[in-house]
This record gives structure tokens, C-alpha cells and sequence, in this order.
């Protein structure tokens, strides 16, 4: 959709993203704190927290929280997600890792048909097979041990108030409800989203409505009372194992012994230099880290600075080096912990030297191949093939000491398996393997296998300055668009010096080592014909990135909500 349809959405949030909080409050005892989110209620939620005195990480729990209840299609606690988080005092950076796990009874032709050809994606997706053993949950009361300071209790008063009382719908919910085609068949959610008119036809929730979620009020009472026991174990883990086992096409394998014996990992973070900056992201089981940093060490070996913003040289060059990082990407990259990734190899500043070499500056390379890292294990195994549905959300956040989070959270496609349990939407986040085991004989990385993370492009990032000290935090959901919306914005902030709502409200393109993908309504357009004339196979249409980011320059706190989507950047002092 063109941009302008959604600037009326955040019209406020422009003015509040600019206040210089440092200037305002002077030099006193007052210390500034900034939330950045998806919806306007999770946003709240977190600086309640921020407000009573609460870490940036009891602002997530908060905020994820009610994610989960009112921005049901793209994140909740039935879903995964991967965290970055930084201690100035400590001067410590940690990756927390909460993907999905695939249950015990996975098998890698899993999401084969009778015939031996891998399913389609939306059967994959309906299914029970499609859930993996949720992490969201053990990767919050982790980080939350390490780094809260509220009680774990008092982190989910906002949501189990706002479930009983009830929240208002919004447009990008009703609309996501809306062009649902499966949602009204499904059991639970078609209660839950749907009324019944006098024919018996089923109504979607309209925007406006007030929707209450009464099951998911007791669902969190019983987290905030038992902690990660009572999601992993109890009667809201049976609930979600009942659903799994019982869908109503190819039941999943998922047991109580799966959700009992879930671990969320502490990863080490991934950080490479970037100029005068230090960008540091999350390692595997996402793609996301190593192929930005890849994209960024390409992109180190040309003057982007130098090049006008949004040019078409600069849409040039960029596209090209995503299309290299994309190639390695579908190759190299699968969970750590069941197969070798070369992520030295890969970020060596050599090989993107080389790499870089490839790019024509007046012709396109089309279909960039995997580079050859000179590893006999990693250069034998094939080609991932998997399709990854752009839902997801992101936010940022900062506290009053200075602690930051950066978390990118999914329950995958838009509303997951579209099954739904104890209130919670189901994730899908197994469609995320690749459906094909082997490739021409060669073993695939992200094939299924039981315990094993499906590889994601989730790409939380927090950017360092030649000082060392915090400068920005920023991430989006978008499938595996991801990396090329995180990259763009990168660039922006690092090469072209733009604040945190001028970075994320560029118009978007990507390329993932196919045609190159431009967004539709915007002034990108123009530079169609000149993209043509370099070689570029031009594909317009909607990118509903929802980038959410914080930037700190001088005594100024700068926020930043992606006009496509419901964001909104709180502020206050503490």
C-alpha cells in the first residue's frame, strides 16, 4: 500500500520521536527512558514499567506481553524470539536465543507429501505439524533473572487488566482478520475472531470493536504466579499439546515433555565494524546477523557516503550485495548446534573483499552463486528450500540507567498455525525448515530435525560508536525481507546520517538474489526505468516493513515507528 494511507497513524508519533529529551530535562536528576513498539498499548505497557522504576527487560516482558493479545497475528508468547541486550555498566552485550525447538517426534520429510514433493507452504502452515516448542517465554524469565528488577509477577498486571477489560481492535488487526481466508474454518479462533450473523454467515471483528480475552487473562495469571512453569508445565501446557495433537489436519507430534525440557541460550553476539561504528547482531539459528554483517562488509569496500541517498547508484550496489549475502544465506546457515555454520568464514573481511569484487557497477550479476569458503563440510551441503511468511514484530527500548533491548518476536505467518490455545495463537515457525531434507544428493542445513532451531531471519541489532557507548538499537519483522529492511536502515542511519523516523519510514527495496523488489505508491518508482536499463528484473509491490528503532546522538534520545504499521515511541523521565 502507498505510504500516505498509513502517515495519519502516526502523526503523533513523528513529534514525539524528535522531543530532545536531554535538552529538556537539563542536567538534573531526571534520566530519560524511550519505548519503541508495534501498537500503541504495548508501547504504554513498556513505559508503565520504565515509569515504576523497572529495567529495559521488565519493559519487554510487559510489552510482549501485550503483543500477545493485541497484535495477535504477528507475535505472542506461543512464539519464539531472539534478544539483544546491552549493560553499560557492565559493559556487557548478550544474545539471548529463544527460538522454537522442533518436538521430539519430528521427522526431516515431515512437510513431504505421499508423493515425495515437499507440501505446500499454506497445508504446511495448517497444520499441527507446523508448531514448534514455543521459546519466548523461557528466553524472557531468563534475561529477566539476569537483568530485571521489578518482580516477574508485576510485569503482566498491564496485560491480564487489559484482557479482562478489553482492548480496542485496530485497523491492521481487523484487516489482517479480514483477508484471512482460513481463519473463520479453524477451531477457537473462529469463536474468538468472528461473530455469527442471522444466516449463520461469520462476521470478522471490525476495527473499533472491544475485544476481551478472558483465557488469556488466566493464561497470564498463572505465568505471573508459577513463572516459566506455568506456561512449560500445568494445564496451559496441556492445552497447547492438545491443540497441537487434535488439529484438525496433520496433527503435530508435540508433548509435554517437549515444552518441559525447552532452554532458551545465551548466544555470543556476532560484531563486526562499520565505519567508525561496531554493529553487532544475533548469531544462528538466525540468518539475520551474518547476512546484514555480510551485506555491511561488502558495502565497507564502497563510499557509501558519498553516494546520494535513495539514488539510483545507491539502490544499485546495495541490491547487488544483498544479493550475494542471500546466496550464502540459502547455503551456510542452519542451527549451530546440529550442523557446522562458517560464520568466520563467512564475515572474513577477505572473502567480502572478494565478494564485493563481483559487483558490476553498470550491470547487474542477476543470480548471485554461494561463495566458496574452502570448507569441504560446509561447500558439500545444499540448498535450503523454504518459503517464510512476512508477519513478526520488533521494538526497541531504553531505560533510565542506560540498559537497552533490541528483540525481534514471531509466531511466523500472520496468526501462526492458526491454531489457538489457552488464548494464545500457536506459532508455525516449522514451516521455517527447509521441506526438502537433501538437495541433489547434498544434505541440507536447515533440514528438520528433532530439537533442532529452524533457521530465521529475525535481526535484532545495537550499534556501538568509535566511543564504545550504546548509539542505536533497531530491528523489524518483514519473513526473510527482514535483513534487506534492517541493512537499508543501517546505511541510512550509518552512511547517510538520518534520524531514527527518517530511516525507518524510507520508501523500501530488496533484493533476495532474485528480482529486485521495490516498493509499490512509493518514489522508488522512478528509478524503474534506469534499474531496467542496469539489468535488474524490477518486481513491484506492497513490503509492509515495521521497523521500530532508538537512536542516541549527543543528549538526545531519538526514536523511531515505521509509518506502515501501528507503531508508537513513548517517552518520559525517571
Amino acid at each position: 500500500m502507498p505510504l500516505k494511507r498509513f502517515l495519519p497513524v502516526v502523526a503523533a508519533t513523528l513529534l514525539v520521536a524528535a522531543v530532545a529529551l536531554w535538552l529538556a530535562f537539563g542536567e538534573g536528576s531526571h534520566k530519560p527512558y524511550m519505548v519503541a513498539a508495534a501498537n500503541p498499548y504495548a508501547s504504554d505497557a513498556g513505559a508503565e514499567i520504565l515509569a515504576k522504576g523497572g529495567s529495559a527487560v521488565d519493559a519487554a516482558i510487559a510489552v510482549q506481553a501485550v503483543l500477545t493479545l493485541v497484535e495477535p497475528e504477528s507475535s505472542g508468547l506461543a512464539g519464539g524470539a531472539f534478544m539483544m541486550h546491552w549493560a553499560p555498566r557492565e559493559k556487557k552485550l548478550d544474545a539471548y536465543d529463544g527460538r522454537e525447538t522442533a518436538p521430539a517426534g519430528a521427522t526431516p520429510d515431515m512437510f513431504m507429501s505421499g508423493d515425495k514433493t515437499p507440501l505446500g507452504i499454506i497445508p504446511a502452515i495448517l497444520s499441527g505439524r507446523s508448531v514448534g516448542t514455543p521459546g519466548a517465554v523461557a528466553m524472557l524469565a531468563l534475561a529477566h533473572k539476569e537483568h530485571g528488577k521489578l518482580s516477574w509477577a508485576s510485569l503482566f498486571e498491564p496485560v491480564i487488566e487489559l484482557s479482562e477489560r478489553g482492548f480496542v481492535v485496530s485497523p491492521k488487526l481487523a484487516a489482517a482478520v479480514a483477508r484471512d481466508p482460513a481463519l473463520a474454518d479453524m477451531p477457537v479462533v473462529q469463536d474468538y475472531f468472528f461473530t455469527k450473523d442471522s444466516t449463520g454467515k461469520r462476521i470478522p471483528v471490525a476495527a473499533g470493536t472491544v475485544l476481551k480475552n478472558p483465557r488469556l487473562a488466566e493464561t497470564m495469571k498463572t505465568i505471573a504466579a508459577q513463572g516459566p512453569d506455568g506456561f512449560y508445565k500445568g494445564a496451559v501446557a496441556q492445552a497447547i499439546v492438545d491443540q497441537v495433537n487434535h488439529a484438525p489436519t496433520r496433527p503435530g507430534t508435540l508433548s509435554m515433555a517437549d515444552l518441559a525440557g525447552y532452554e532458551a541460550k545465551h548466544r555470543d553476539p556476532l560484531c563486526r565494524p562499520y565505519r567508525e561504528y561496531r554493529v553487532c547482531a544475533m548469531p544462528p539459528p538466525t540468518s539475520g546477523g551474518i547476512a546484514t554483517l555480510q551485506i555491511l562488509g561488502i558495502l565497507e569496500n564502497f563510499d557509501m557516503g558519498q553516494i546520494a541517498p535513495m539514488s539510483l547508484v545507491a539502490v544499485h550496489f546495495i541490491a547487488e550485495a544483498e544479493k550475494l549475502a542471500y546466496a550464502d544465506r540459502g547455503k551456510f546457515l542452519g542451527d549451530p548446534d546440529f550442523v557446522p555454520v562458517p560464520v568466520d568464514a563467512l564475515l572474513d573481511a577477505t572473502y567480502l573483499r572478494k565478494r564485493a569484487a563481483l559487483i558490476d557497477p553498470s550491470l547487474s550479476m542477476k543470480v548471485a552463486k554461494p561463495g566458496d569458503l574452502g570448507d569441504k563440510r560446509a561447500d558439500a551441503q545444499g540448498v535450503n528450500v523454504s518459503v517464510a511468511y512476512p508477519s513478526t514484530s520488533h521494538f526497541a527500548i531504553i531505560d533510565a540507567q542506560g540498559n537497552v533491548v533490541s528483540m525481534t518476536t514471531s509466531v511466523e505467518a500472520p496468526f501462526g498455525s492458526h491454531l489457538m490455545a489457552a488464548g494464545m495463537i500457536l506459532n508455525n515457525q516449522l514451516t521455517d525448515f527447509s521441506f526438502l531434507p537433501e538437495e541433489d544428493g547434498k544434505p541440507v542445513a536447515n533440514a528438520v530435525a528433532p530439537g533442532k532451531r529452524p533457521m530465521s531471519a529475525m535481526d535484532p541489532v545495537i550499534v556501538f560508536g568509535k566511543d564504545g557507548n550504546f548509539f542505536a538499537a533497531v530491528g523489524s519483522p518483514g519473513g526473510s525481507r527482514i535483513i534487506g529492511y534492517v541493512t537499508q536502515t543501517l546505511v541510512a542511519l550509518l552512511d547517510w546520517h538520518m534520524d531514527m523516523q527518517s530511516a525507518v519510514a524510507l520508501p523500501r527495496f530488496l533484493d533476495r538474489n532474485g528480482p529486485l523488489e521495490i516498493e509499490e505508491g512509493t518514489s522508488l518508482e522512478k528509478l524503474v526505468p534506469g534499474l531496467k536499463q542496469l539489468g535488474h528484473e524490477v518486481k513491484l509491490q506492497s513490503m509492509n516493513s515495521g521497523l521500530h528503532g532508538i537512536r542516541i546522538t549527543a543528549r538526545r534520545l531519538d526514536g523511531g515507528a515505521d509509518p506502515r504499521r501501528e507503531g508508537k515511541v513513548v517517552t518520559g523521565t525517571q
